[in-house]
């Protein structure tokens, strides 16, 4: 995710020489210097002195460790911090750092990595207008964005689109093995598949008339595809991805509570 992030935002045109890096892994420096051009660093304190803004891309297991060193700068500066840590709450973070951070929490999801992404965003209190204003430029560098005001429903976000796309995989997976089995060879299978899901997610989009009556305007009576939705109908698919977001949503609650402990 960070460095679908850098790569959005230099594509966006902010100048690589205005972001810095704290990459610990010596492959991985050297290859974002000598790709982006950006100024690297081996620890976080080096390239957070200047910041104004300080992206918190780290998985959520070793937030707290990474913050650590920061806690005297973070409050001499009083930098924005945006965390894409999934699941750790802005208490935590707070906590952590101590003081009153400006901090925005953002959920992303995969398609980032090509700017296809949908990122949701929460303030805490501390947070000025021109800082959301800037979070949310940062993160439409790579997808849309959207703002949720209860931090409860970041678990929601979180089983609905962080999670997402694996369903969408899932389905696509099904449907391809389906094609193959009815005589398709592979390749056929996969571009049919691929192809029919963006294009029914582009009506979608563009379209003003809900997806369920987009499904209704190609279900013809006694036709085809009223045959294949009786089938998921009678084997209750809706009811079993409305369980699986449930599911998804009661985890995501879950790992916060363990990833917030000290």
């Amino acid at each position: 995710m960070a460095r679908s992030l850098i790569g959005g935002l230099i594509t966006a045109d902010t100048p690589a020489d205005e972001i810095s890096v704290a990459e610990p892994c010596p492959e991985a420096r050297s290859a974002l210097q000598e790709h982006f051009g950006v100024s690297t660093f081996t620890d976080n304190t080096a390239a957070a002195e200047q910041a104004d803004v300080l992206v918190l891309a780290v998985k959520p297991q070793v937030l707290h460790e990474a913050l650590a060193p920061l806690e005297g700068l973070i409050n001499h500066n009083n930098p924005l911090l945006i965390s894409v840590a999934a699941g750790v709450t802005t208490t935590s973070i707070e906590k952590w750092v101590g003081g009153n951070p400006a901090l925005v929490r953002v959920m992303p999801n995969t398609p980032a990595l090509i700017g296809a992404g949908i990122s949701a965003l929460l303030a805490n209190a501390h947070t000025s207008e021109a800082q959301r204003d800037l979070a949310e430029s940062i993160m439409r560098a790579v997808g849309t964005t959207v703002w949720v005001h209860n931090e409860t429903l970041m678990d929601a976000v979180t089983a609905v689109s962080g999670s997402g796309p694996a369903y969408f995989f899932y389905l696509m997976q099904a449907i391809e093995n389906a094609a193959v089995d009815e005589g398709l060879d592979a390749g056929t299978a996969h571009l049919l598949t691929v192809e029919t899901a963006l294009g029914a997610a582009r009506l979608a989009l563009e379209s003003n008339e809900s997806p369920g009556t987009l499904r209704e305007r190609v279900t013809s009576p006694g036709g085809t595809t009223e045959a294949a939705i009786g089938t998921m109908d009678n084997a209750k698919v809706s009811e079993a991805i409305a369980q699986a977001v449930a599911a998804a949503r009661s985890r995501s609650a879950e790992l916060a509570t363990l990833l917030g402990q000290d």
